[in-house]
This record gives structure tokens, C-alpha cells and sequence, in this order.
């Protein structure tokens, strides 16, 4: 099987492009780029001297933390993502697919251009309201769209997932010292990796999290996968996406919000704002959880708050949580 990365040998990738007519005619690559910081597969920028288009491929890890394993599959589960949501109105939103190798692993797709992605929500700590209403229409059509009786369980994808939203983070002996992260962060967790009726909550979140539903989730709806380009937004990597129930894409999003503005209203805005049924105190108990498990668990973000502010988003998570 062939394996993308930047340096291999044009040559190969052009015999690999060419055998499934992925080149147009007499077309040439002149040479291959990084397109982004992907934190789960491979993904080049093909540069040709006609045009530019993207080819991603998945590994049996994690690409940025090679020695956690994941299922390769995934990638077919974005495939099938794809082809799910295909309608007119959410086109303009999602790169287009332009071709999948299910053997190789590996999905060609439109280069979106000088994209970024829009974790610098973090940094300017607001979202802008036209962005905000784009992203929540974009999920509701995501939730709305009518997901074949054969999509992927994605039950392994999940499981990894599930260690690291609701099982890891809250055990008191990881391996992973928060201290490394930030100076005085593992005090700052112990309380909460005791507090049995805050875990209990979240052991009945993750089972429901594991549990199929009826509702096609993005399953990873948060900055890193939203891309900002002039006015446009684009929602990439879906390779989470599973049938579950859409308040886990909305209390996700909530989640990053609130920790982006330290604003905790984003669970009222959000659900006044989607026009979908929806449970209300599961989303604050979803954002809850994300919440906590960026601060004090293995997955954390590329934002830098002070120890100060992250005892406050850490009380107000365990208020999402245990509020009824």
C-alpha cells in the first residue's frame, strides 16, 4: 500500500494518481506540501502545474501521537460522512469530494485555499455572531441530513474517543501529569477525579455516548475543525461521525465556546438558537464534560489561560454537570 508523506518521490504518486485517472491530461505535480496541522491522518497539498487539490490518508495511530493506536478505517467513515450529507445547501460548507481509495485509505478532495483553522477563538476569546449562526446552521443540516441504514457504526473510533473524553481524564493515576502542562494543574484536578457523584454522571454520559442513535453527528465539532476563509466557513474532519444523538455536536460546540469566552450563556444561546428537538440539560452536561477533559485530561488545546481562570471554568463545567 502506498504511504503519503511530504518527501516521497513525486514519481510514485503521480503512478498512484494516474492508475485512478486522479490526474487530468498531461497534467504534472510539481511538488507537495503540509496542508495544515491534522492531529489524526496524513494529509498533503498536491501541487500541479494546473491546480492544487488535497489527498488525506489514515494510519493505524494517531499521526500526532504516534503511539496511540486507532482503527485505519476511519477514513471511510469520513467517506461516507460525505456522501451522507451531499445537498446543495451545505456544498458551500464542506470540501468537495473528489474521489476515495478504500484499499489505500486515502480520500482526494478540493484544496479549500488559503483556509485557517478557527482555533484562534481561543486567542481572541469572542466568535463573531455571523460565524456563530453559520455553525449552527451547517450542524442542524448535518443532523438533518438522512444517513444510510449501512453507515459505519464507527464503534472503534468511538471507544477511543470515549477513553479520553470520560474515562481518563478522571482517573487519579493516568500516567500523565498535569504538571507538565501547566504548574499546579494536578492539584487543581484531584478534587474532581474524587467527587463520585460528578463521575457518576459522567459514566452515564459515556455509556450514552457509546449507545447508537438516530442522528448523523459530526462527532469532533469544535475550532479545529472549522475553517475560516473572507466571510466563508468549511467543517472538516468527520472521521468521528457516527449515528448518536445531537446533543453531544451541540454540547461539544457549547464547550468551546464557553472556554474560548469563559461565557457559560453559550448552552442558552445554542439551544435557543438550533431549531432541532434537543435536551437542554444534556448539552450543559456534554459541555460539561469537554470542558473538563481539555483542561485536566491527556487531549489539550492550543490556548493559554491562567491557573486562576481555569478554576473557574472548571467550577462552572461541575455546574453544567450536576444542575438538573
Amino acid at each position: 500500500m502506498i504511504r503519503i508523506h511530504e518527501e516521497m518521490p513525486i514519481e510514485t504518486l503521480k503512478a498512484f494518481l494516474a492508475e485512478r485517472q486522479w490526474l487530468h491530461p498531461n497534467e504534472k505535480i510539481d511538488r507537495l506540501s503540509k496542508a495544515g496541522e491534522g492531529n489524526m491522518n496524513v494529509v498533503l497539498k498536491v501541487h500541479t502545474d494546473q491546480r492544487s487539490f488535497v489527498i488525506k490518508q489514515s494510519r493505524e495511530y494517531v499521526q500526532k501521537y504516534q503511539d496511540i493506536p486507532a482503527p485505519i478505517e476511519r477514513i471511510a467513515v469520513e467517506s461516507a460522512f460525505y456522501k451522507a450529507v451531499a445537498q446543495e445547501d451545505l456544498e458551500k460548507h464542506l470540501p468537495k469530494i473528489l474521489g476515495f481509495d478504500n484499499d489505500a485509505y486515502l480520500l482526494y478532495m478540493e484544496d479549500l485555499g488559503d483556509c485557517k483553522n478557527m482555533t484562534f477563538v481561543y486567542h481572541q476569546r469572542n466568535v463573531e455572531q455571523h460565524q456563530l449562526n453559520t455553525l449552527v446552521e451547517v450542524l442542524y443540516k448535518i443532523h438533518s441530513s438522512k444517513a444510510p441504514k449501512n453507515f459505519p457504526y464507527n464503534m472503534e473510533m468511538r471507544q477511543l474517543n470515549h477513553q479520553h473524553i470520560f474515562v481518563l481524564p478522571f482517573m487519579e493515576d493516568n500516567g500523565f501529569s498535569l504538571d507538565t502542562v501547566q504548574i499546579g494543574l494536578q492539584d487543581l484536578a484531584a478534587p474532581y477525579k474524587t467527587n463520585t457523584e460528578l463521575k457518576s454522571v459522567i459514566s452515564e454520559l459515556g455509556k450514552k455516548y457509546l449507545s447508537q442513535g438516530d442522528t448523523l453527528l459530526h462527532g469532533d465539532y469544535y475550532p479545529g475543525s472549522w475553517m475560516s476563509k473572507n466571510e466563508e466557513i468549511y467543517v472538516l474532519d468527520p472521521e468521528f461521525g457516527f449515528l448518536g444523538f445531537p446533543e453531544f455536536d451541540l454540547g461539544v460546540m457549547a464547550a468551546h465556546l464557553i472556554m474560548a469566552t469563559n461565557d457559560a450563556t453559550f448552552v442558552d444561546s445554542l439551544s435557543n438558537t438550533y431549531p432541532g428537538k434537543h435536551d437542554k440539560t444534556l448539552v450543559a452536561q456534554i459541555a460539561g464534560v469537554e470542558i473538563m477533559r481539555r483542561i485536566i485530561g491527556l487531549a489539550q488545546l492550543p490556548m493559554e489561560r491562567s491557573i486562576e481562570e481555569k478554576v473557574s471554568l472548571l467550577a462552572m463545567a461541575q455546574k453544567l454537570m450536576l444542575s438538573k
